[in-house]
């Protein structure tokens, strides 16, 4: 739904439910004559003015912190306004009936933000960081999603976008003008120059997904054999009683899930059934079901028991570690193991700190600005394979489409062409107020 920026909306920007201010904003054209329809005037402009609210009909609503914010300088570009009220509920009634009897009418869940892109304030990475802001569960989430809203994907892009034109420009000069003293070099400089963007692009493209996987969390499935401690190991991690505890073999039998932050990273730990030669059906499925979710992990948290071997022999690299567990009991912790005790708490702290550091390798919070969407990968995946097609065209004429082209899948990640379709779907998500 493509929103009617003629008509004013207003919606609560603050949470729902009894709280000492609740904030309710307003935008659109009529900003302006709503406040001074409340307030009895329009206050100077970006200063919090106490105001007595009245409505249409002469009866006193409230006395409110009252800002004018003029466009363009504002969240969504238009004239907009906010109204710091008292929090409790009848308040906040009373006052959005009088904007609607004024004329303006309940936002749409997102329909800020949606005005602010179509308005030029935000292109369409940065509307999908303030998304992600709202939702951010973790210290290390909320920084990605603000470098995001700050434009810092937005910088990297729109440099490429510009190199991008001046090498279509470049091209284009080569295919009007093949008799016209232009340097020998150009040529030369247009295919390096093709070379360098394509290399910037795939090595943006080669980073482990590591925005996505800050953004959607990690995966981490604990695996072993029945009664190595992989259901209390969970619990502990979890600081809560995700799975149930017993000593009878197979007790687990699906997968059950703990979200917990490791290192800042949102990381869900997946309990698993013990892998053995099953006893009957419904095992045999926990079973399947158990290798399936050790291969689509993150990482594989293999557990044995102290002094026992592993189920399986272990495998090398970043997407597992083995954990040795019961050491209270007296067994030996083998080389490259980490030894806990999930009943005692003895090295808990160590296997945290490992498990964080592990996250934190995954997602790589610093560095350049990631991509956070399937669809940026997607969009930034075709943009490079453009550029190697140019980089090889054998005329003129198909080395500046495939240029074109390449363009053009820059400005579908930033909302500069063909997002139409994408836009529902984005702002539906967010929630009424913003």
């Amino acid at each position: 739904m493509k929103p009617a920026t003629h008509e004013t909306i207003f919606a609560l920007a603050s949470g729902a439910g009894r709280a000492a201010v609740a904030v309710l904003r307003i935008s659109g054209p009529e900003s302006g004559a709503l406040l001074a329809a409340l307030c009895g005037g329009v206050p100077p402009p970006r200063r919090a003015s106490l105001r007595r609210l009245t409505g249409p009909d002469g009866v006193a609503l409230d006395r409110a912190l009252v800002l004018w914010l003029p466009g363009p300088g504002s969240y969504t570009g238009e004239d907009g306004a906010e109204l710091h009220l008292h929090g409790g509920r009848a308040v906040i009634e009373a006052v959005a009936d009088a904007l609607a009897m004024l004329g303006a009418r309940p936002a749409e869940p997102g329909e800020f933000t949606r005005r602010a892109f179509l308005n030029g304030r935000m292109d369409l990475t940065e509307a999908e960081g303030v998304a992600d802001l709202i939702d951010a569960e973790t210290e290390a989430q909320r920084r990605q999603a603000l470098r995001q809203t700050e434009g810092a994907l937005t910088g990297t892009l729109r440099g490429w976008a510009d190199r991008l034109r001046l090498l279509l420009a470049e091209q284009e000069a080569l295919i009007d003008f093949p008799d016209e003293d232009l340097p020998p070099e150009t040529e030369d400089r247009v295919r390096a120059e093709i070379d360098a963007l394509a290399a910037e692009m795939a090595a943006r493209l080669a980073d482990g997904r590591r925005g996505e996987r800050l953004r959607e969390g990690l995966v981490f499935v604990v695996s072993g054999a029945p009664n190595v401690g992989k259901s209390s190991l969970v619990n502990a991690l979890a600081a809560r009683e995700v799975a149930i505890v017993s000593p009878i073999p197979g007790t687990t039998r699906d997968a059950l899930e703990a979200r917990v932050a490791l290192g800042g990273v949102p990381v869900t730990l997946v309990d698993t059934a013990g892998l053995r030669e099953a006893g009957d059906a419904i095992e045999a499925e926990g079973v399947r079901r158990a290798l399936a979710r050790a291969e689509a992990a993150d990482l594989v948290i293999e557990v044995t028991v102290a002094g026992e071997a592993p189920v399986a022999e272990q495998r090398e690299g970043e997407g597992r570690i083995l954990v040795a567990n019961k050491t209270d009991l007296g067994g030996a912790v083998p080389a490259g193991a980490l030894g806990v005790s999930a009943a005692t708490g003895e090295g808990m702290e160590a296997l945290r700190e490992a498990l964080a550091a592990r996250a934190a390798a995954l997602t790589q919070a610093e560095g350049p600005a990631p991509l956070t969407r399937t669809r940026h990968r997607a969009a930034l995946t075709e943009a490079e394979e453009r550029l190697r097609a140019a980089r090889i065209a054998e005329w003129p004429e198909l080395r500046a489409e495939d240029l074109r082209l390449s363009l053009r899948a820059l400005g579908r990640i930033t909302g500069h062409v063909g997002v139409e379709e994408i836009l529902d779907t984005l702002f539906a998500r967010f929630c009424i107020g913003k």
